[in-house]
């Protein structure tokens, strides 16, 4: 683990990029960015295209470690390069921006009112390789859509035991059970939901620094005592289907709790912006969830 690297995350001002759109999610990324699903016809071609919209965003003079503390990659993202580099590479050597990599492989199934995640058999491979391109940390999501009380304690169960995998391994987990911002009785499902994060930290490694990325909370202020735990080493906030206006306004009333943003930072970019206005446009959005994020 990076020490210097663990000090920016731990003090440092800013927020989380997400770049980490997968297989599934790329299609409706790239459509929001101006690109149609006509504009390739296999995996190989989605998978570079979307790949020079995220060089695109790590390559502009906008995205920089002021006020990008770290950001979260696709696996296919890691194994790739930006500008001659190891992506991770370059940006924490020319950026000063931490590299995190997603390791689930998607949702399971729904069952008992959440979303765990598939197995994660390719873990320990992923993990490997992560190490060898100097990554810092991971992150992992399954989905709360209901309060119920089962189906938490398993996402949660299920979260702590991959992020031991992955803690052991010499790697920071980012645990993401993202509680659905159209769940019913939504500020009961985090009441669960924070409940079960608390009991499983008790025997939580004090040596293993753990983070969580989780949807803004209904009660303002509601994660300040997650935050401020000794195990806990940040947690950073989804936009959950708000708009970034929105977002950020309900992120900057609970200090501490920084963005993770995946839609709502490219929010407004397109292929055929020139790079001018590209630039300015993604200078206004770092601006805006940076100030929403240091309060």
């Amino acid at each position: 683990m990076n020490a210097e690297q663990l000090e920016r995350i731990r003090s440092g001002k800013g927020f989380f990029a997400a770049l980490d759109q997968s297989g599934g999610s790329t299609p409706k990324a790239l459509g929001l960015y101006g690109i149609a699903k006509d504009a390739y016809s296999t995996d190989e071609e989605m998978f570079d295209l979307v790949h020079e919209m995220r060089t695109r965003i790590m390559t502009s003079p906008s995205f920089d470690g002021e006020k990008v503390l770290a950001a979260i990659l696709f696996e296919q993202t890691m194994d790739r390069e930006v500008a001659g580099l190891p992506t991770g590479d370059y940006l924490w050597e020319r950026k000063g921006i931490v590299p995190f990599v997603k390791v689930d492989q998607g949702l399971a199934e729904a069952g008992d009112g959440v979303r765990l995640m598939k197995p994660l058999t390719k873990l320990d491979a992923l993990l490997e390789r992560a190490a060898g391109k100097r990554i810092f940390g991971t992150k992992m999501r399954s989905v709360i859509d209901e309060a119920n009380p089962v189906g938490i304690s398993n996402a949660v169960a299920q979260q702590f035991a991959e992020g031991a995998r992955i803690a052991a391994a010499g790697l920071v987990p980012i645990l993401e059970p993202e509680v659905t911002i159209t769940a019913p009785d939504r500020g009961h499902a985090e009441d669960l939901l924070k409940q079960e994060i608390f009991a499983f930290l008790e025997s939580w490694p004090e040596e293993r620094p753990v983070m969580f990325k989780l949807s803004i909370p209904v009660a303002d202020g509601f994660y300040s005592d997650l935050i401020a735990h000794p195990k806990v080493l940040r947690v950073v906030a989804l936009s959950g289907g708000f708009s970034r206006l929105d977002a950020d306004e309900r992120l900057a009333r609970n200090p501490g709790l920084i963005a993770s943003f995946s839609r709502a930072l490219s929010e407004g970019l397109t292929a055929q912006q020139s790079d001018a206005d590209f630039d300015a446009m993604l200078a206004a959005s770092v601006d805006a969830i940076y100030a929403a994020s240091i309060t």
